[in-house]
């Protein structure tokens, strides 16, 4: 690795206000000892750059390092940077604590009611509920599908909080706070029993439409089913059927297969369906979030290392 060109600029694509402020963003670099500068599409790149940007420009491949600031990178076409020799880098690996916070977030509001008590209150309305109905999380068993950094970022948050956790993952190796861990092909029986299953797998061909009719119907009837990762993973229109059916008592959902979720999609209209607008990651630090991971494959490029988080 130690025929890179030194890099002497960090650019910053203006795509990346879709995500952050762009402003903050630029200003969390100001100890790095190069000039960073916000480009639009008009820029043109030399080896001598690096690039971050949340949208994928083909003239990005002239660069040295591209690094896309969001996890997915699905846009960014992984094989014309393998073939033009530039590294592309993402950003996952640092969303454990504000995704994994938006998870537990989601199974407390549904098991104490929350966005039920938020409803009424819109109404004026002081509603007293079936005693039967709310309950705790602790002792409650979740089943994490997926242990990488968000869905070690939920288990380590559900240990905590009291509950039983296990999890489905391809490795054997242990992870805190989980006591149980299932091989993928083991996924019925792990999720059969779980009070909520949350989604926290990457989208890819082999998660596409990993849960449908067959995992809701064995999923407990008063189950709730939470998705942080990706929309696809669950078929919606099963989803949907499952709600309507009764065979699942609800979700928590941040991600779908279409974005923004249409109007007329019938997920809006299910009283135990908590809906936000993928925004797991959306804190008022983000940006700085970001910065570092940047900061350090930056510094990795400098030196001639192995960079984190490289896809192409």
């Amino acid at each position: 690795m130690s025929d890179r060109s030194q890099l002497e600029r960090l650019c910053i694509h203006e795509t990346v206000d879709e995500k952050i402020p762009i402003e903050a963003f630029a200003d969390a670099f100001s100890d790095l000892d190069v000039p960073v500068e916000i480009v639009g599409d008009d820029e043109a790149f030399d080896r001598t750059d690096a690039v971050a940007s949340f949208r994928p420009r083909e003239a990005f491949l002239d660069a040295g390092w591209t690094h896309c600031i969001r996890a997915g990178y699905d846009e960014f076409d992984t094989d014309a940077y393998e073939e033009a020799g530039v590294p592309l880098t993402n950003s996952t690996g640092i969303h454990d604590t504000t995704v994994g916070e938006l998870a537990i977030g989601y199974m407390v509001s549904l098991a104490r009611m929350l966005h039920i008590y938020r409803d009424h209150q819109n109404e004026n309305h002081w509603l007293e509920p079936e005693y039967e109905r709310p309950f705790t999380v602790e002792n409650e068993r979740v089943c994490v599908v997926g242990l990488g950094t968000l869905g070690q970022g939920v288990a380590e948050r559900a240990d905590a909080l009291g509950m039983e956790v296990v999890g489905v993952r391809r490795s054997d190796e242990p992870v805190p706070g989980v006591s149980e861990l299932y091989h993928p092909d083991d996924l019925h029986e792990a999720i059969d029993g779980a009070r909520f299953v949350v989604i926290a797998v990457p989208h890819t061909p082999e998660t596409e439409g990993m849960f449908s009719t067959e995992e809701f119907e064995i999923m407990r009837d008063d189950a709730y089913l939470v998705n942080i990762a990706r929309g696809p993973i669950a078929d919606e229109d099963a989803l949907i059927d499952a709600l309507d059916a009764g065979e699942i008592a609800g979700a928590g959902l941040d991600v779908f297969e279409t974005e923004p979720l249409p109007e007329d999609n019938p997920l809006w209209d299910f009283e135990e369906v908590i809906i936000s607008p993928h925004r797991g990651s959306a804190t008022n630090r983000y940006h700085l979030d970001i910065a570092e991971l940047v900061k350090e494959i930056f510094h990795q490029y400098q030196a001639g290392e192995d960079l984190r988080n490289r896809v192409a």
